[in-house]
């Protein structure tokens, strides 16, 4: 069976302990070279991940013909400029999310992907995680009746003023960080675009922001969330509908090689009288990112997450930032 030939650009914490050893057990993925700009840590990477070749820069890799497809899981205002250069060089491109800094920053993707033919889409790998598209089964079925609201939340704890996350030029802020996800996943499970978006921020003195709520308003109902970089740790979401409500268990950082689960609840009684849950095997989603982002190279179809989906991922988030700002709702920008 033949196997896509990865490089990794960079050395990224979710690089290297989440995303590489993942996508080694796939069955369409061979992760064959691993760049920084520093070659003793592209290096010290690649020894301790079994990985055949390290470059001591991006271009090296870039140029490399052995190489089909990378994975770009630099800092944000890296992820454009470096997926463009990556696809002029014939490269297939999985990038990090958020795809880009803005929708506009986005935007910049397409015209290149349709330019140079290659296959470039964004890595939100909850995309093929089993309890998402078992949700997403339920609720197309209509097994909890009309989807009326979602909700979710995702945060965690940071005070490194010296983590990316915390500078602005580099696309920090808890909201491109993390919000992003209950900004994808509601769009995914309604099926629907919002229509207008309501938000409020915390910045702190650079101007990052560290906490952020949003009211996202759809054809068919609403999602509420909050995100935030100095808050203990926690991660939610929850769909409910006119007959029961799913919640997943955990939804954005499932356990590699453990069971997840559903909780799907009638709401008969608030005692869980209505309550049914579903458990899924063990899997790890980079794997299944990895390869079926492989299969749609091998196949010439669309990746899982194809550009069109992150462009309107961003002009959802643009729109929060116009809302927080402006102190009214904000229609995102098709």
């Amino acid at each position: 069976m033949k196997k896509i030939r990865w490089g990794v650009l960079g050395v990224a914490g979710i690089a290297t302990r989440r995303v590489i050893p993942a996508m080694q057990n796939g069955e369409l993925t061979e992760v064959a070279g691993i760049a920084s700009r520093d070659l003793a840590k592209a290096e010290g990477a690649a020894r301790e991940l079994g990985i055949p070749k390290a470059y001591g820069s991006y271009e090296e890799l870039l140029a490399d013909r052995e190489i089909d497809a990378v994975y770009n899981p630099l800092p944000n205002h890296l992820h454009v400029p470096l997926s463009i250069r990556a696809a002029e060089a014939g490269k297939h491109v999985l990038c990090e999310k958020p795809i880009g800094l803005d929708a506009a920053d986005a935007r910049k993707l397409l015209a290149v992907r349709d330019r140079t033919g290659v296959t470039i889409g964004e890595a939100f790998m909850i995309q093929v995680h089993p309890q998402w598209r078992r949700t997403l089964e339920l609720v197309r079925c209509g097994a909890i009746g009309a989807l009326r609201f979602a909700m979710g939340a995702f945060g965690y704890y940071k005070d490194d003023p010296a983590n990316v996350r915390f500078i602005p030029e580099y696309g920090g802020g808890g909201l491109l960080d993390v919000g992003c996800y209950p900004i994808k996943t509601s769009r995914m499970i309604f099926g629907e675009e919002p229509g207008r978006v309501s938000a409020t921020l915390v910045r702190d003195a650079a101007g990052v922001d560290t906490l952020a709520s949003a009211i996202l308003e759809f054809p068919s109902g609403h999602c509420i969330f909050n995100c935030g970089m100095q808050v203990a740790g926690n991660q939610s979401m929850q769909f409910f509908g006119s007959k029961a409500r799913i919640e997943l268990e955990v939804p954005y950082n499932a356990r590699p090689g453990g069971t997840s689960r559903l909780r799907i609840d009638d709401g008969r009684d608030p005692f869980g009288g209505g309550l049914t849950v579903e458990e899924f095997p063990p899997c790890d989603q980079y794997t299944l990112q990895g390869d079926a982002f492989s299969r749609a190279i091998l196949d010439g179809t669309p990746p899982p997450v194809p550009l069109e989906d992150s462009v309107q991922n961003m002009a959802v988030i643009d729109a929060c930032f116009r809302a927080a700002q402006s102190g009214r709702w904000e229609v995102p920008a098709t």
